[in-house]
């Protein structure tokens, strides 16, 4: 560390960002990710996402982008951000418990063939992992972004999108990084599809 805090966060970031751009396998996962849901928006389906903190953040960020628009103009599409009902938020973790308050959503929302992107840095937030699971019972898609110290939730991941870092700040940039990638890609691939306005 030097005598400049500012300095070095930019080069922290720069340096998780190279690690990702010089991963061939990250790469591989993030298109992987932007077909299996370009793929779900062309028959129908939606994308749903969760996080804790940050993360429920970019979760409605990247909800915003797919209903609103990345960069291209066309028709919205379906995608929730399960983090930002409140009643239903606080419902739940009331009469279930915190652990349950993304698991009772997708229970209640998800539809077989929809996909859903759980959002953790550390890849143990039991919330999201309760999640998951459902998700997978019910046969939706699951895409898990996480750090390096998330691996332990790659059984419950049809995708796993594995941010080189394990600072939590950097792996949030990275993610966001991936998704702005994605909704790239996603935009591009639904939009140059046959018979779709």
């Amino acid at each position: 560390m030097s005598d400049n805090p500012i300095a070095d966060h930019f080069q922290n970031s720069l340096a998780g960002l190279t690690r990702a751009v010089q991963s061939e396998a990250l790469q591989a996962t993030v298109k992987a990710i932007a077909d299996a849901i370009a793929q779900a928006l062309r028959n129908g389906n939606k994308l749903l996402l969760i996080g804790n903190g940050g993360s429920a953040a970019d979760a409605q960020h990247i909800a915003a982008e797919i209903v609103g628009r990345y960069k291209l103009e066309r028709p919205a599409w379906a995608a929730v951000a399960l983090t930002t009902d409140t009643s239903a938020l606080t419902a739940i973790g009331n009469d279930y418990g915190i652990e349950q308050i993304f698991a009772r959503q997708v229970q209640g929302l998800a539809r077989p063939g929809d996909v859903l992107i759980a959002l953790t840095t550390s890849g143990r937030s039991p919330n999201i992992l309760a999640a998951l699971h459902v998700a997978r019972g019910i046969g939706v898609t699951t895409v898990g972004f996480t750090g390096t110290k998330g691996e332990s939730m790659r059984p419950l991941c049809d995708h796993l999108l594995v941010a080189p870092s394990d600072d939590t700040p950097v792996i949030q940039q990275i993610h966001m990084v991936a998704a702005h990638a994605i909704c790239d890609d996603v935009e591009r691939a639904v939009m140059n599809t046959p018979g779709k306005a």
